[in-house]
């Protein structure tokens, strides 16, 4: 029989982990994007279409981390209770 070791932080949910890992695409292609229109070469139709695909990834980003900034809070906000709770 095998014994299951605790490890020091809780894992992330499978949903945590998906999106963190949408958040980092995300970022990355923006990053590539800005990139890009920033050598100052494109087209004028290519540069459009790339900035509006650059918003539409802003917006997902902010997104994501509003989020979980909230996450955070309520984090903080549970373990505040708790402490209180123990006095």
């Amino acid at each position: 029989m095998s014994k299951k070791t605790a490890s020091a932080a809780p894992a992330a949910s499978p949903a945590a982990d998906d999106a963190v890992s949408r958040f980092e695409t995300s970022l990355k292609e923006l990053e590539s994007i800005v990139a890009r229109m920033e050598r100052g070469d494109l087209p004028l139709e290519e540069s459009l279409t790339l900035f509006e695909r650059g918003m539409v990834l802003t917006r997902e980003c902010r997104s994501s981390l509003d989020h979980a900034e909230l996450r955070v809070k309520n984090l903080l906000e549970a373990q505040r209770g708790a402490d209180d709770a123990a006095v």
